[in-house]
């Protein structure tokens, strides 16, 4: 069945198609349907079944005689390790880890959080919560005191699970003085902790309250799996939120399962028992969906790297994981990739390497560039697939179904929306727009299986936040437009439109173009205000190693180039040249916090911030233009 017919049966039936993939997972109990709507538009789904996320991503598959089966292959070229851990291994160690939070109180619907690195351990823990029926918070690694403190006094975690330290490439992350110091500043104390000691720096352990992660698992009982309810939370994410106060993203255990197992075939094509890799971190969204639970869910051996994708130790770094472990299947940000490409502009490491594993790249986390989908394209010989998606979704929302049908990709397109979801481009009164038209891009609700039934604790923000503007709608905060053929185009975050005289243009356009530039490795595009036009366009130009041209000359090439292939409606007159460019450790450029320090306005140091020194020579970039404006 082709993709057209796939779509419009879920369209049709819901209920009898996510019924349908429901039965891929083992239950406790199987749910008497699919889609719960008495409290609409809070939706729910699979409400009456019963199950265990972690028998589901571990027992079963040991069960089905796989216990030998390749899990997890750990491989960390800043410690210049590789760890292989096979299901049956997997399971005695989570059932370990569970059994022992279980002696010391923790139980169905406490909370925990995780505050570790890239190393097994981190899904062990995720597992042994599941395990349990607590209910995981993963923050990510070195998240400085203050944010932590911050999620520890809204998730009120009975226990923290961290590691003594993180290592980046060059420098050790002390993570238990920045532990340490959350505690201190919360107002909510966890009864303990578990610190799973790492060699490369031993923590001082806090007497009363701290447990070494193997001493703290000597003789106790391993734990069973512990039945929960189909919306029982498997665990809470938190996303920035724009008030300062982090949003957490509720993800129930059923539909989080059954939505995740069907993308592992439908959407990526991958098989039982294959090598499935999401270069990101446990701290993300990818990392609880495509790290841990779908490919360990589907059968599948996923890789858990700790490095760069380049200096650990070279932009060939990910050519080799994918040769050493016949990974078939690579998910990453273009960040990552435009990282490995400003290294190597001519790719010439790809040839070092033996790539016939590899079938398809998927990108996600920002828009993928045209520039760098083709590079990517023309180096790896393989279809390079943008996918679009969300914390809040947890899978993808628009995608190229790989396993149901390979559609034509259109370069700067995620392609379509996937089965179940009912994407429209409205415009600011909440009517749909016409084909090619830019709009805010919304979901008809309900939204399908695993996506977010609320926030924790916190109902009225959740409403507030994606429910009230377009009423019947899920606002996703992306603008975009779809074309003629039903390909969604996402352009840029709604705040990120500007408008200019009176024309609202996309600073993601601008940016595609900037970026097919020669010299041109990496950029950015803000509005900042502007007292004729409302606002104008400014470009920040990162360029490719080894370009030693004048930097006036290739600013002024691509004023040229803007204006040639959008127009003089863009009025892009400004840009400069820098070293780097301010991101979250995710690899999202902020955007919004350039726009600001243009603006001259107050903003709050982004907690994911990668490097605040960047914003120092964003500042000075942006004092030799002349902004902020006097």
């Amino acid at each position: 069945m082709g993709y057209g017919k796939v779509y419009a049966a879920a369209a049709a039936d819901p209920d009898g198609f996510w019924m349908d993939a429901a039965n891929a997972i083992d239950w406790d109990k199987r749910p008497s349907k699919a889609l719960f709507a008495d409290k609409a538009p809070l939706y729910e789904w699979f409400v009456d079944g019963t199950l265990n996320a972690c028998w589901n991503a571990v027992d079963r598959h040991v069960e089905a005689g796989h216990g030998d089966r390749l899990a997890i292959i750990h491989d960390s070229p800043v410690t210049g390790t590789v760890h292989k851990i096979t299901y049956s291994e997997l399971q005695a160690r989570v059932a370990s880890l569970a059994g022992a939070l279980r002696a010391r109180g923790v139980g169905k619907g406490d909370r925990v959080i995780i505050y570790m690195p890239m190393v097994p351990e981190a899904l062990e823990a995720m597992l042994a919560c599941a395990r349990l029926g607590a209910i995981h918070s993963v923050v990510f690694g070195g998240f400085a005191a203050h944010e932590l403190a911050v999620r520890i006094d809204d998730a009120t975690p009975k226990a923290i699970i961290a590691a003594s330290c993180g290592i980046e490439p060059g420098r050790v992350v002390h993570y238990k003085p920045l532990l340490d110091g959350a505690i201190e500043q919360a107002t909510h104390k966890p009864d303990f902790c578990v610190i799973f000691q790492r060699e490369q720096e031993v923590a001082k352990l806090t007497p009363g309250r701290d447990l070494d992660w193997h001493g703290f698992q000597a003789e106790t009982e391993p734990a069973d799996c512990v039945t929960v309810e189909g919306n029982h939370p498997a665990y809470i994410l938190y996303t920035s939120g724009t008030t300062g106060q982090p949003k957490g993203v509720v993800r129930p255990t059923a539909g989080h399962l059954v939505a995740l197992n069907w993308t592992m075939k439908n959407i990526y094509d991958i098989d039982p028992g294959d090598v499935f890799w999401a270069a990101s971190d446990v701290g993300w969204v990818v990392g609880h969906s495509y790290i841990c639970y779908a490919p360990l869910v589907y059968g599948a051996t996923t890789i858990v790297f700790e490095g760069k994708p380049v200096g650990t130790p070279d932009a060939g770094t990910f050519w080799r994981v994918i040769q050493d472990h016949k990974v078939r299947v690579l998910f990453t940000a273009p960040t990552a990739f435009r990282a490995i490409k400003r290294d190597d502009p001519r790719g010439e490491l790809v040839g070092d390497y033996d790539l016939s594993a590899l079938d398809t790249l998927f990108l996600a986390g920002e828009r993928a560039d045209p520039d760098t989908i083709d590079w990517a394209g023309d180096k790896l010989n393989v279809p390079v697939i943008d996918h679009w998606w969300q914390t809040e979704t947890g899978y993808a929302i628009a995608a190229n179904p790989m396993g149901i049908e390979k559609l034509p990709v259109k370069v700067g397109s995620p392609s379509v929306a996937m089965p179940g979801w009912d994407v429209q481009i409205l415009d600011e009164a909440g009517h749909p727009v016409a084909p090619g038209t830019l709009g805010a891009i919304a979901v008809k609700l309900p939204l399908p299986p695993g996506t977010l039934p609320t926030l924790w604790n916190a109902e009225d923000r959740f409403r507030k936040s994606y429910l009230d503007h377009f009423p019947g709608y899920y606002e996703t905060g992306d603008a975009g437009y779809i074309d003629e053929d039903g390909y969604l185009y996402i352009m840029a975050r709604t705040d990120d439109v500007i408008n200019v005289a009176g024309h609202r243009l996309s600073t993601g356009a601008m940016e595609e173009v900037l970026a097919s530039h020669p010299d041109v490795a990496e950029c950015a595009v803000i509005g900042v205000a502007d007292t004729l036009k409302g606002q104008l366009p400014m470009g920040f130009l990162c360029l490719s190693k080894g370009v030693d041209r004048d930097h006036a000359e290739i600013v002024k090439e691509c004023v040229a180039l803007v204006r040639d292939q959008i127009g003089p409606v863009a009025a892009f007159k400004l840009g400069c040249v820098v070293d780097r460019l301010p991101k979250t450790r995710s690899g999202k450029i902020l955007r919004g916090t350039m726009a600001k320090i243009a603006d001259g306005e107050e903003f709050k140091m982004p907690a994911t911030i990668d490097d605040p020194v960047i914003l120092d020579e964003i500042r000075d970039a942006l004092e030799d233009l002349g902004y902020p404006a006097k």
